[in-house]
C-alpha cells in the first residue's frame, strides 16, 4: 500500500522546527500568567512598603509633635467675688476640654452619624470615601471633596494646614493611620470634640454648649446636640446665632442621618426638628469691656507666677483678681461719655486714665487705661506725666508737717518772690495775700506760698519724702524748687500717685496696689497666692491725719476740688501743668489731675492729650478731672458702707491760739508814728508777733516778737511810705502761732513844703551874712549892712541881703533798722539867704549803717537794705527834704501838717 502526501503546513512546520498555532497560544498564556504573578507580587510588595512608609511617616510626625496632643485650653478670669467674668485664650484656644465620660452618648452618635458613619470600623482611612472623593476631584479637575474620616480631620487640625492638596492628603492619611495605632477610638472622638471649631471664636463641644445654649454639656437636649453636630462642616454658615434658618435646616439633616442609622426613632427626630432656637443674650465679654484691667492682670501674673502670656492664655488656669465689676463698669461708662471731655479739633481726642484702689488692703477695684482702649494698647495708668499741684502734698506740705516744725495753722508767706532766676507765680491772676495759713494755702492751691515753704524746709527734705512715697526723681535735674509745683524731669504715673495718696489715707502706712489674689491650675492646685507685704510707716501718723484734714478743705467752698464732692467724706488735691508753648496764653494746660480718697478707697484721674501742641491743649482746668472723679466714684461706691476719717488715738492734736480780733492801725500825725492795738487772746503766757511790709518789699518781716502787751507804736515809719501790718498770737508753751489777723494798710503822708514868701524891695541894704556858727538859722542874726530908705517910699534892695553858707554842722545819719528803714541824712546847714535849700544826699551804709555827708539839708539814700535770702532788694530812699520858711527863718520839722491819712484793710 502506498503512503499519501503530507500536509504542506505540517511539512513546513517540520522543516522550520517551530511550534504550531496551538502551541503558541499556550506559550502566551504562560507568559501572561507569569507576568501577572510578578506584577501582583510587586504590587503587593509595593503596597506593603507604601503602607509601612505611610505608617512610619505618620509615626514620625506624631513622635516629633507630641506637644500638639495637649490642646490649648482657655484660662478663666474671676472677679473679687469669685464670679467668672471672661476667658483668657489665644487664637484657637477658647475652649474647655472634657473627658470621654463627660460627653453624652447621643452627642457622640450625632457627630459620628454626620461626619464618619464607619468610624468604629475603619483604621483611620475610609477607602470608600476616599474613592468617592477621588472620582469627584477628577470630574471637577481639582481637589473639591475631602472624604476625610474623623481621625483624618483630627490629624489635619492637630498637625496640618487647611490646604487641599494630594501631598497634604497623603500626609493626613499617614497621621490618621498612626493615630489609630496609638490611640483608642474613645480617645480619638474625645480629642476631636475638644479640638473642633464651632464658630464665634468657640472651640470644643463644652464651650460651644455654654456659648450657644448657656447650659452644661451633660444637660443638652437632642435638638441642641444635633444643632452642634451640624456646625463643624461650615461654622460661619451653620451656627444658629448668625444664620438660624440655615442652622435649623442643617439640624434636620443631622437628625435624618441619626434616624437612618438607628440612633434615634422617627418620633424623636420629628420632635427635635420642630424646636425653634432662641439666641442666648450675650453681653460684652470682659475682654471687650475691661481690656486695660485684663492687660494689667496678665502683666502682674507673668511677674508673680513665672509663666509666659502664651502659657497663661492656653494652660486652662483659674486666675482670681481684685476686680470690682461695679467700680469698673462705672469708670467705663463715664469714659465712654463724650460730654465729660473737651471737643478736639481733629481725630486726636482728649485722653484720660483712672485707677481705683482699696487702700485698706491694696486691692485694685478697677482701672481704665484710656478712652477707646484696645487690648495691648497704651495703658496710660503707667505713662508718666507732669503732676502739677497734685504733687505739693508729696514734696512740700507732707514733708513740712512730718518735720514737726510746721502745722496746718502755721503761717506761710504768699508774696511775689524770686529765688535767683526762678520766680513762681499763681495762675489765673490770683492776687498775693501775704501771710496765709498752710491749710488755706493748700486749699486755694497757691504757688508762691508753697515754694516759700519748700525753700524754708529745703529741697533735700522734699526729695527725701518723695522717695519714701515711692517716687524715683532725677537726683540732679529735680534738685530745685520747681518740684514744689510738680515741675519734674520725667513726670509720674497715675499708678504711682494712687500708691502715694493711699499712704495718706492709710495713716501714713505703705500700700501695695495689686490686681491678683491667686492662680490655680485646672486641677485646682495653687500656683500663686497673694501675701500682703509688711507695711512700712512712711510718715508720722499725725502727718497723715493733718494732711487728710487739709485736703478735705480742698473740696470745701472756695477750694479747687469742689467738683469731686461725694455724699461721703473725701480728701484730695487738684493739679494742672501749664502749656509752656511760646505765644500760647497760659489759660491752656497740658495735664489735669485729681488725686483723692474716701475713708475706704483712693482714686486718681489724669486728663490730657497724648501729643500736646498748640491745637491739643486742655482749655479747662483741673476742675474737669475733679468732676470725672466725682461722677465715677459716686456710682462705683454705691452700697459701700460710709466711713469717716477717724483721728488715731495716738495723735494729740494741739489747737493753736485763736486769731486776733479788733486789730487797729492808726497813724498819729502829731507824733509821726503808727499806733497798733488789738484785743487780748485768752491763754497763759500768751505773747504777740507783729509783722510789717513796706509797699516795695516782697515779703512781710517780723517787726516785733514776744510782745506781752496788746498794743505797740511803730516809730520807724517814714513820710510818703505805705505799710501793711498783721498780728498773731503765739503760745510759747505749745510753740504754736495762731491765725493771722486781718492785714491793715497804712499810708504815711508826704511832708508839706511851704514855699518862701517874697521880700518887699527896699532902699536900704540888707543884713550882712551871719557869723556862720553851727546851728544858726538864717535871719536870726542881722547882717552888718544898713538899710537906706528908697525913693518914693519904695525899698531898694541892698547888696548884702544874703547869708554865707556855714561849713560846719555835719553829723552822721542813722542807718535805720538793719537796713530796712532808710537813713536820716546829715544835720541841716543854712542855705542861701532866704532861698529854699537844694536837697542833698546822705549815703547810707550797708547792713543798717548810714553815714550822712549832709552839706545841705536833703535826702538820705539807703543802700544797705538787709536781704536774708541773698538777693538784691533795694529799699526806697527817704526824701528827707526839710522846707525852710525864708521870712520867719523857722525850720519846719518832718511830720508836720498833713492833709490825709489812709488805712486799708485786707484779709488773707
Amino acid at each position: 500500500m502506498t503512503e499519501g502526501p503530507r500536509s504542506t503546513r505540517s511539512s513546513k512546520a517540520e522543516k522550520t522546527g517551530k511550534p504550531g498555532k496551538k502551541g503558541k497560544k499556550r506559550i502566551n498564556r504562560r507568559k501572561a500568567a507569569i507576568w501577572l504573578f510578578f506584577t501582583g507580587a510587586i504590587a503587593v510588595v509595593c503596597g506593603i512598603i507604601g503602607y509601612l512608609l505611610i505608617i512610619l511617616n505618620g509615626e514620625r510626625i506624631l513622635s516629633e509633635n507630641q506637644d500638639k496632643f495637649v490642646l490649648p485650653e482657655a484660662s478663666t478670669i474671676y472677679d473679687s467675688q469669685g464670679k467668672e467674668v471672661t476667658k483668657l485664650y489665644q487664637a484657637g484656644g477658647n475652649r474647655e476640654n472634657v473627658e470621654f465620660a463627660e460627653i453624652p452618648e447621643l452627642m457622640r452618635d450625632a457627630v459620628i452619624a454626620t461626619e464618619d458613619r464607619r468610624f468604629e470600623a475603619h483604621s483611620g482611612i475610609d477607602l470608600y470615601s476616599i474613592g468617592r472623593a477621588i472620582v469627584r476631584d477628577i470630574v471637577a479637575r481639582s481637589a473639591v471633596e475631602g472624604g476625610s474620616t474623623i481621625t483624618q480631620q483630627l490629624a489635619k487640625n492637630l498637625f496640618l494646614t487647611q490646604d487641599k492638596t494630594f501631598f497634604r492628603k497623603a500626609t493626613e492619611a499617614s497621621i490618621a493611620v498612626a493615630l489609630e495605632h496609638k490611640k483608642t477610638k474613645d480617645e480619638i472622638i474625645t480629642m476631636y470634640l475638644n479640638r473642633i471649631y464651632f464658630g464665634k471664636g468657640v472651640y470644643g463641644i463644652k464651650s460651644a454648649a455654654k456659648y450657644y445654649f448657656d447650659t452644661d454639656l451633660k444637660d443638652l437636649q437632642l435638638w441642641q446636640m444635633a444643632t452642634l453636630a451640624g456646625i463643624p462642616k461650615a461654622p460661619g454658615t451653620y451656627n444658629p446665632i448668625s444664620n438660624p434658618d440655615n442652622s435649623m435646616e442643617r439640624r434636620g439633616v443631622v437628625l435624618q442621618l441619626m434616624q437612618s442609622q438607628g440612633y434615634i426613632t422617627q418620633a424623636q427626630m420629628d420632635e427635635a426638628k420642630s424646636v425653634k432656637y432662641v439666641p442666648v443674650e450675650h453681653a460684652k465679654t470682659a475682654s471687650d469691656t475691661y481690656p486695660a484691667f485684663l492687660d494689667f492682670v496678665i502683666n502682674e501674673a507673668e511677674q508673680v507666677s513665672g509663666l509666659t502670656e502664651e502659657q497663661l492664655r492656653s494652660g486652662g488656669y483659674n486666675i482670681y483678681t481684685t476686680l470690682n465689676t461695679q467700680a469698673q463698669s462705672a469708670a467705663e461708662k463715664q469714659f465712654e461719655d463724650d460730654d465729660n471731655f473737651e471737643k478736639s479739633v481733629d481725630d486726636q481726642q482728649e485722653q484720660a486714665a483712672m485707677i481705683i484702689v482699696d487702700h485698706r488692703n491694696g486691692a485694685i477695684q478697677g482701672l481704665v487705661g484710656g478712652r477707646d482702649y484696645v487690648k495691648k494698647g497704651l495703658n496710660r495708668i503707667l505713662v508718666p506725666r507732669q503732676p502739677g499741684s497734685s504733687f505739693k502734698p508729696i514734696t512740700v506740705y507732707g514733708p513740712a508737717i512730718d518735720s514737726g516744725d510746721w502745722y496746718p495753722w502755721s503761717i506761710l508767706q504768699d508774696t511775689k518772690t524770686c529765688y535767683g532766676s526762678y520766680c513762681p507765680t499763681d495762675s489765673n491772676k490770683v492776687k498775693y495775700v501775704g501771710p496765709i495759713q498752710m491749710k488755706q494755702s493748700l486749699k486755694e492751691s497757691r504757688n508762691a506760698s508753697a515754694v516759700w515753704l519748700l525753700n524754708e524746709i529745703g529741697v533735700k527734705t522734699g526729695l527725701k519724702f518723695a522717695d519714701k512715697m515711692g517716687f524715683t526723681l532725677d537726683s540732679t535735674q529735680d534738685r530745685n524748687l520747681a518740684i514744689g509745683l510738680g515741675g519734674l524731669t520725667n513726670g509720674v504715673t497715675p499708678f504711682e500717685m494712687a500708691k502715694a495718696y493711699s499712704a495718706f489715707a492709710n495713716d501714713g502706712k505703705s500700700v501695695d496696689p495689686h490686681s491678683l489674689t491667686k492662680i490655680t491650675d485646672k486641677e485646682g492646685d495653687s500656683l500663686y497666692e497673694y501675701s500682703e507685704p509688711k507695711s512700712e510707716q512712711l510718715m508720722k501718723t499725725e502727718t497723715a491725719t493733718y494732711m487728710t484734714q487739709m485736703m478735705q478743705a480742698v473740696l470745701e467752698k472756695g477750694g479747687t476740688g469742689v467738683n469731686a464732692r461725694l455724699d461721703r467724706p473725701v480728701a484730695g488735691k487738684t493739679g494742672t501743668t501749664q502749656n509752656g508753648i511760646p505765644g500760647l496764653v497760659n489759660g491752656y494746660n497740658r495735664d489735669a489731675w485729681f488725686a483723692g480718697y474716701t475713708p475706704e478707697w483712693t482714686a486718681v484721674v489724669w486728663m490730657g492729650y497724648d501729643h500736646t501742641d498748640k491745637d491739643h491743649m486742655i482749655k479747662k482746668s483741673s476742675s474737669q478731672a475733679a468732676a470725672l472723679f466725682g461722677k465715677v466714684m459716686s456710682e462705683a461706691m454705691k452700697g459701700v458702707p460710709k466711713g469717716s476719717f477717724a483721728k488715731p488715738s495716738d495723735v494729740q492734736e494741739e489747737q493753736p491760739p485763736v486769731g486776733i480780733t479788733n486789730f487797729n492801725a492808726i497813724y498819729d500825725e502829731q507824733a509821726a508814728i503808727v499806733k497798733l492795738a488789738w484785743s487780748p487772746v485768752e491763754g497763759t503766757g500768751m505773747t504777740y508777733r507783729i509783722y510789717r511790709k513796706e509797699a516795695s518789699e516782697a515779703q512781710f518781716t517780723k517787726l516785733m516778737d514776744a510782745l506781752d502787751a496788746t498794743g505797740v507804736d511803730d516809730m520807724s515809719v517814714m513820710p510818703g511810705m505805705s505799710y501793711q501790718y498783721y498780728v498773731t498770737a503765739y503760745d510759747p508753751q505749745k510753740e504754736m502761732e495762731g491765725t493771722p489777723s486781718e492785714t491793715l494798710k497804712v499810708d504815711i503822708p508826704e511832708v508839706e513844703i511851704t514855699p518862701p514868701a517874697e521880700e518887699t524891695p527896699g532902699n536900704g541894704n540888707g543884713g550882712n551874712p551871719g557869723n556862720g556858727n553851727e546851728g544858726t538859722q538864717p535871719g536870726e542874726t542881722p547882717g552888718n549892712g544898713t538899710e537906706t530908705p528908697g525913693n518914693g517910699g519904695q525899698e531898694t534892695p541892698g547888696n548884702g541881703g544874703t547869708e554865707t553858707p556855714d561849713n560846719g554842722g555835719t553829723t552822721p545819719g542813722d542807718g535805720g533798722n538793719n537796713g530796712q528803714t532808710p537813713g536820716n541824712g546829715g544835720t541841716q546847714t543854712p542855705g542861701n539867704g532866704g532861698q529854699p535849700a537844694e536837697p542833698g544826699t546822705g549815703s547810707g551804709g550797708n547792713a543798717g549803717t548810714n553815714s550822712g555827708t549832709g552839706t545841705t539839708p536833703g535826702a538820705s539814700t539807703d543802700n544797705g537794705a538787709g536781704n536774708a535770702s541773698g538777693g538784691d532788694q533795694t529799699q526806697p530812699a527817704n526824701d528827707g527834704t526839710l522846707p525852710v520858711d525864708s521870712q520867719q527863718g523857722q525850720n519846719v520839722q518832718s511830720g508836720g501838717t498833713s492833709n490825709q491819712t489812709t488805712t486799708t484793710t485786707t484779709t488773707p
